[in-house]
């Protein structure tokens, strides 16, 4: 092993090798101020054996996901022109190397596309991409030409229903891709152009024949700020009887920028064994709606998705089954952020647990993993600019409001939303004397807080312990 690249740069994959392996083509940010600017990371191509570096046409903004032709001539990868904004599409691109010259494959497509594979005789280019929560791959032909070969991909995070899987594409243009739903974990399915997607393996089977499991339904709730559809489904505690009344989880996606699907949710599948009603949904902000849906939140989250949440519970509750005086929230990362910022905006559910939160803007963009990132592209402006935009969006502002239950939850190697956030919160509710706990899972980190299955385990039922100890019984 040789090192091949050198100097004080950030190097990334994926990491495309030539057909005749003598060259390989990275991503990189080399400009001189490459740490103050995130997404200028360009695509450069390195000799392997004299190690000679060659920058590739490069435009304004991030271009990541390099794939290789069979013939070695083009290059697939995605890109979007930054307008330092919270959130761009990524468009799936191809360029010719001999001269540069570069196109936009996916054209007028409003929706973001990653990953991008060739197919072995290099007529087509695969790319994945998830549409309202749904995630698929698409195949297109070099004129442009796009269509759909699989969907229901998921796996991403098998605790919450996220959008996300992962896929591969053999030579005859067949895709294996993570297959899944709301009631099974991913397996392995195989799909093909014209034909329907077949499952391969059956890994859990046993285990769902000693378990009922919650369907996810699938429900469009009218936003009350502005009539918008928001996406959100309702999962039913197994033997639910429509005759009763059950107490409701409000369960929040991080990101914003991320989406949740119909998909498996461990964590939300106990919280309806537990005999809760479990509600989730994509509200301003989230992906898979397009740019503009997206861009609804830019410079002004937390905002209106508030408004959406608040809705899309209305909605669940109208729809029978749920007791209105026993509604409890949760999220984590983007989703506690805007936990918090709930339960200083209305007293109406009677406990929260904030997993990760954001509390103060302030003190968050001068103490994360992405203080590059985030005040220039969430806020605009740094904190001592415009101090009053920090604090009107900070849920610390509203804590003299808070009259909630309310339980925080963060690793102690958490640096996207660092403990001292999440202390904030304890803080200051402990100091106006409302019901507080704060648990610090030792050596978890922002993305691994439940890494282990124990942990998984443990952090549902530290939720289920606090929402149990303020949840009325004897449901209606």
């Amino acid at each position: 092993m040789r090192q091949l690249t050198f100097g004080d740069y950030n190097d990334r994959g994926p990491i495309a090798i030539t057909p005749d392996g003598s060259a390989a083509i990275f991503v990189s940010q080399r400009t001189a101020n490459w740490r103050l600017d995130p997404q200028n990371a360009a695509l450069f191509k390195v000799d392997l054996t004299s190690g000679a570096l060659t920058a590739l046409p490069h435009g304004a903004g991030p271009d990541v996901g390099p794939a290789l032709s069979p013939d070695g001539k083009s290059l697939a990868f995605v890109h979007h022109d930054d307008h330092n904004r919270g959130y761009e599409n990524d468009r799936l691109m191809v360029m010719t190397l001999t001269s540069g010259e570069t196109r936009v494959l996916s054209g007028d497509v409003d929706r973001a596309f990653g990953r991008p594979l060739w197919s072995g005789d290099g007529k087509f280019i695969f790319a994945q991409y998830t549409d309202k929560g749904v995630t698929k791959v698409a195949r297109f032909g070099l004129d442009g030409k796009m269509t759909v070969v699989a969907q229901g991909l998921g796996g991403a995070e098998p605790d919450r229903p996220y959008a996300g899987g992962s896929y591969s594409v053999a030579r005859d243009g067949s895709v294996a891709f993570t297959m899944g739903d709301d009631t099974h974990l991913t397996d392995v399915g195989l799909a093909r152009v014209g034909q329907e997607a077949r499952r391969l393996t059956a890994l859990n089977a046993e285990l769902y024949q000693s378990r009922t499991l919650a369907h996810a339904e699938h429900v469009v709730v009218p936003s009350s700020y502005d009539k918008r559809p928001i996406d959100a489904w309702i999962l039913r505690p197994p033997g639910f009887d429509a005759s009763r009344k059950y107490p409701m989880i409000l369960e929040i996606h991080g990101g914003p920028f991320a989406a949740y699907g119909p998909n498996f949710g461990s964590e939300l599948q106990l919280y309806a064994a537990a005999g809760y009603v479990v509600v989730y949904a994509n509200p301003r902000g989230s992906t898979s709606y397009g740019d503009e849906f997206a861009n609804l939140i830019n410079d002004n989250y937390p905002s209106q998705d508030y408004d959406d949440l608040m809705s899309v519970v209305d909605a669940a509750i109208a729809k029978g089954g749920v007791d209105p005086d026993n509604l409890f929230v949760c999220g984590g990362s983007g989703g506690g952020l805007l936990t918090a910022w709930i339960v200083g905006k209305t007293p109406r559910f009677k406990a929260a647990v904030a997993e990760k939160p954001v509390i103060d803007w302030t003190s968050e963009v001068l103490t994360v993993d992405m203080y590059s990132f985030m005040a220039r592209y969430w806020f605009g402006k740094m904190p001592w600019e415009d101090p009053v935009a920090y604090w009107r969006r900070s849920p610390i502002s509203l804590a003299g409001n808070i009259t909630t239950p309310t339980m925080v939850m963060v690793g102690e190697e958490d640096h996207r939303t660092p403990p001292s956030e999440a202390e904030q919160l304890f803080g200051a509710l402990q100091l106006r004397g409302i019901p507080t706990a704060m648990i610090r899972v030792p050596g978890a980190a922002h993305e691994s807080l439940e890494e282990r299955p124990s942990q998984e385990a443990e952090e549902a039922s530290a939720i289920l312990a606090w929402f149990d100890r303020y949840r009325t019984r004897g449901e209606k």
